[in-house]
């Protein structure tokens, strides 16, 4: 397997490389720059999102003809890794979720009428969008199979009723998907629906606190009371909201990883100087070997994810759902994103604890990542589920 970069694709990646240092890492430090949720504020954004469109460097994952740089899964997983490096980098490349996610889903099943309305504002930075799923107990949330939200059809339209929450991105959102049940069929059940924020009978109850820094828009619960959504803003066929969610969670939870892997890499960047700056007993601590250990243990499992990303990523540009690739990246970059930044924190000491680096950010941001987009312990069940389908070919060389 080659996993060599093409040179146009290196380039860029070393382009977005240059950017996010004399860019972007600067801001961090001013907690002006800051707003009230710890994500960049949106007058700093603004300025930087533009220098990013006009370097060539806006919305990797979509095609050129529509504003974006028609990247293939792979060199998205190179290039976002190195926008991940900075706390504030994915969103303004127009590569933050859950707008990446919904953009590539959109571009893969959307019809054109709908990609003109739906998706070509959030290619073009004018609006944000959010994907509802997740509901309430004893709603769905890893099982999209307890879907409690209904849709029934009453002439060319459906009629919405139920209750989501962590919704990501909503507080901002204009643009929504939202799954809803429409039978009682286990695979053909759910019904995806494209609706507007403004649409009567969609109300966004509150806005969750959470332990870590937020997404734009936060995470939040949202009503639907009565919606009203014509039949042309259906997504995919009647029955397809399953496979609308399975292909956009594919791609969004290796897009994941890609980012974290840039912010684990971030972590042991901070960590680095220090330990070989850093006396204890006589020497630098990075000759003590305790501390070597903890290094290496992190660098090497920072490698391990990208190799499962990689693999990953090249499975999806093949065609392949790369269902069990993609379980492995995802429960090897959330817990090496954590492990990370606990080792760099460790090494750093009390100035690790303290917000004079951002490792207390991302230590708390991190905690998320063995949640969303499937708890870690759901994604090992894929996997030994393909393990006791497959038996040895679970393991199997590529033809």
């Amino acid at each position: 397997m080659d996993f060599s970069l093409s040179p146009e694709v290196e380039a860029l990646r070393q382009r977005i490389r240059a950017f996010v240092e004399a860019e972007i890492m600067p801001l961090e430090a001013d907690p002006a720059n800051f707003d009230d949720h710890e994500n960049i504020s949106l007058s700093v954004l603004e300025p930087l999102r533009a220098k990013a469109r006009d370097a060539g460097l806006w919305a990797l994952q979509m095609p050129k003809e529509r504003g974006g740089q028609g990247l293939p899964v792979a060199a998205m997983a190179a290039c976002y890794e190195e926008m991940g490096r900075s706390i504030f980098g994915p969103v303004v490349f127009n590569s933050a979720a859950p707008d990446d996610g919904n953009m590539i889903v959109l571009e893969k099943v959307a019809t054109e009428a709908q990609k003109t309305r739906w998706l070509q504002p959030i290619v073009d930075g004018k609006v944000r969008s959010a994907f509802a799923m997740t509901e309430p107990a004893p709603g769905a949330g890893s099982d999209p199979g307890l879907m409690l939200s209904r849709a029934e059809r009453q002439g060319n339209a459906w009629i919405l009723n139920g209750h989501k929450w962590f919704i990501t991105g909503a507080g901002v959102a204009e643009h929504f998907i939202i799954v809803a049940r429409t039978s009682e069929d286990q695979r053909k059940g759910l019904t995806a629906f494209l609706v507007h924020r403004d649409s009567p009978g969609l109300t966004i109850h509150r806005r969750i606190r959470i332990m870590g820094p937020e997404e734009h828009g936060g995470h939040c619960e949202v009503l639907l009371e009565n919606l009203q959504v014509p039949d042309d803003d259906r997504l995919m066929e009647v029955g397809d909201g399953l496979k609308v969610t399975q292909i956009r969670l594919g791609t969004a939870r290796l897009t994941h990883c890609m980012r974290w892997l840039g912010m684990s890499r971030r972590a042991l960047e901070i960590a680095a100087p220090h330990v070989a700056e850093r006396q204890s007993f006589g020497q630098p601590l990075a000759e003590h070997e305790g501390v070597q250990w903890l290094l290496g243990e992190a660098a090497m499992a920072i490698e391990v994810g990208r190799l499962l990303t990689m693999r990953a990523a090249v499975k999806l540009d093949s065609g392949d759902f790369a269902r069990k690739e993609i379980s492995m990246a995802k429960i090897q970059v959330s817990e090496t994103l954590h492990k990370a930044i606990d080792t760099a924190i460790q090494l750093l000491g009390a100035r690790g604890y303290s917000k004079d680096t951002p490792l207390e950010w991302m230590y708390r941001y991190a905690r998320q990542a063995r949640l969303v987009d499937g708890a870690s312990e759901v994604h090992k069940m894929v996997l030994a589920r393909s393990f006791l389908k497959d038996g040895v070919d679970f393991w199997s060389w590529e033809r």
